[in-house]
């Protein structure tokens, strides 16, 4: 879990993308975590994915997140990220993990 700790710290600050196990993915600023991995993102939106229609964004603002449900994260490259045109992105939803 210390590898994890000494990951997340880098991440502080900075934008990231949290996979949940339930497959929703929320962007936000990593404003904090513990040593569960509980993380607490501000201004933070979830990125709902779609076949059918580009993404949406729905605004969460100030969100946490239990360590117990997250699949991933990882840094977003703000710069290549702000290029992307969301509403053109067709994708599907991801499914929950099933362990």
């Amino acid at each position: 879990n210390s590898v994890m700790a000494t990951t997340l710290e880098s991440y502080l600050n900075q934008t990231v993308s949290v996979v949940t196990n339930d497959g929703r993915i929320v962007v936000g600023l990593l404003k904090g975590f513990d040593q569960t991995i509980n993380v607490i993102l501000e201004n933070s939106h979830e990125r709902v994915y779609s076949s059918a229609s580009g993404v949406e964004q729905v605004a969460l603002g100030l969100y946490i997140i239990r360590g117990d449900n997250i699949a991933v994260i990882g840094e977003i490259d703000e710069e290549m990220d702000s290029t992307l045109d969301l509403a053109e992105i067709r994708a599907d939803p991801l499914n929950s993990i099933v362990h």
